[in-house]
């Protein structure tokens, strides 16, 4: 009787029906997915694949612009800015202390804006002569022929110059003599006589006045 129990136990077993995991377990575990989850699957990757990369340029433009924003460009823009009116007359001014020379000299011909001048008489620059800068046409000096120019601060301006903005008193006439400590400010065009045209070297026995005329020779 036992017997007979348990061959009919085997054989209902041995006959019952498989039973299949449900869809759900399949899509639960990535193991198991089937094969047109697999293709959808596929299909979204290259698409998050891009919106990564649309992202990391978006960013890389993003740092570019800031770096290259207005203001960056403000700052190199005044550093390069030119220099201002009083930076250049500053220049201009050490520059012509440094080229100073003393025009010591004949006066050759007077015009309302200063006088042609003649010089190298070097003896102006000694007693008893130096104690004015003005010296009456009158008086006996000697011009040195053998005097050079020497390329240093202060020393003696030799040849035919231009001299302006000098002293009001006492009044120059032609032929009178001249010893001031004069700053190059420019070139003068002078007519010695009808037809013929001499570029002289221009001094100021002003600074300020040497500094303004070799600002408006710039600007020219």
């Amino acid at each position: 009787m036992f017997t007979s129990d348990l061959r009919n136990t085997d054989r209902s077993a041995a006959f019952r029906p498989l039973q299949c995991p449900s869809a759900n377990g399949l899509r639960s575990s990535p193991e198991h997915s089937s094969a047109p989850e697999l293709k959808r699957r596929e299909r979204r990757a290259p698409v998050r694949t891009l919106g990564v990369f649309a992202a990391l340029l978006v960013a890389t433009l993003t740092c570019s612009a800031q770096t290259n924003s207005p203001g960056t460009n403000t700052t190199a823009a005044s550093t390069n800015q030119s220099p201002t009116l009083a930076e250049r007359s500053e220049k201009i001014r050490a520059t012509l202390i440094e080229h100073r020379r003393v025009v010591c000299g004949r006066v050759l011909k007077v015009f309302p804006d200063g006088v042609v001048v003649e010089s190298g008489y070097t003896e102006l620059l000694k007693p008893p002569f130096n104690q004015s800068w003005w010296t009456s046409g009158g008086a006996k000096v000697e011009r040195d022929s053998k005097a050079l120019e020497i390329n240093e601060p202060g020393s003696a301006c030799i040849g035919l110059v231009f001299l302006t903005d000098i002293p009001k008193r006492p009044r120059v006439q032609q032929y009178d003599y001249v010893a001031l400590q004069a700053y190059p400010a420019g070139e003068y065009q002078y007519t010695s006589v009808p037809g013929v045209q001499k570029t002289l070297r221009k001094f100021s026995a002003g600074l300020d006045t040497a500094v303004r005329l070799k600002l408006e020779d710039g600007e020219k």
